[in-house]
């Protein structure tokens, strides 16, 4: 089943990343070759060592493939660009910034003026639920919210594509549910382009328009999938026989090698 039908926003081409020399030489990624259309949400499902973290942080620009290209919009990706925001695990805000100077931070770098930049920020201080934290410190927050926070920093600045590198897997299971409802919500309302890394077959599953599962020794895409649940995703979809018949079919693609 092809991925997209469309022009592809990051495409992979041919890429290979090996890590150390010599005897040491480790085979992450083996030749890959992967298309992500623009306005979709895929996630990248596989075992722990496959490469998906690798295989993102190449769209990221932050790892260099050791042999193909990745590119952007049709530009090899050489270096990091405001245009492609990361959210990792690790909430990485600044302790000593209030919730509304955390999302401020890369507009201020950006050069974005302060009437400009305060508005900009409360809307995704509100878009992702923190309207009444906004002048709280990290230390007083939840997982959940710094993991919001995070969120909201990174799409501020306005990137054309969130590259997500399971940013919901140290959380509880009730935040996390929580967590996915909000970034459907926010993507609707941008309709950004996502890569969103993840172990969880089931949130693979819920939040894809795709699902690209890995395999790994050497880390390589397995399979590809079209996710044709129906919109706006809801709590009732997990328990219909799609969503059970999907769930099932990526389980056995990631599992059952």
């Amino acid at each position: 089943m092809n991925l997209m039908n469309t022009s592809p926003k990051i495409e992979y081409s041919d890429v290979t990343k090996k890590f150390g020399s010599g005897p040491n030489t480790f085979q992450a990624i083996s030749p890959t070759n992967l298309e992500i259309a623009d306005r979709s949400l895929v996630t990248v499902v596989g075992p722990s060592g496959c490469g998906k973290t690798t295989l993102m942080l190449m769209a990221a620009g932050l790892v260099t493939p050791t042999t193909g290209q990745v590119r952007v919009n049709g530009d090899v990706v050489d270096r990091p660009s405001p245009d492609r925001g990361v959210v990792f695990q690790q909430f990485a805000l600044f302790p000593w910034m209030t919730v509304q100077k955390n999302v401020e931070f890369g507009l201020k770098l950006a050069g974005v003026g302060g009437v400009e930049r305060r508005k900009r920020a409360d809307q995704y201080i509100e878009l992702v639920g923190l309207s009444d934290f906004r002048d709280n410190l990290p230390k007083t927050l939840s997982g959940g919210m710094k993991q919001r926070c995070a969120i909201a920093r990174a799409w501020a600045v306005d990137p054309e594509i969130l590259l997500m590198d399971e940013p919901f897997g140290a959380l509880d299971a009730m935040t996390r549910v929580s967590l996915n409802d909000t970034l459907l919500g926010a993507w609707n309302s941008r309709k950004s382009t996502i890569m969103f890394i993840t172990h969880d077959v089931d949130e693979a599953v819920y939040l894809a328009t795709d699902i690209v599962v890995m395999a790994s020794k050497p880390g390589r895409v397995e399979a590809k999938m079209k996710v044709d649940l129906p919109w706006p995703r809801t709590e009732e979809i997990r328990f219909s026989p799609e969503f059970a018949e999907l769930r099932n079919a990526v389980w056995h693609a990631v599992h059952g090698r």
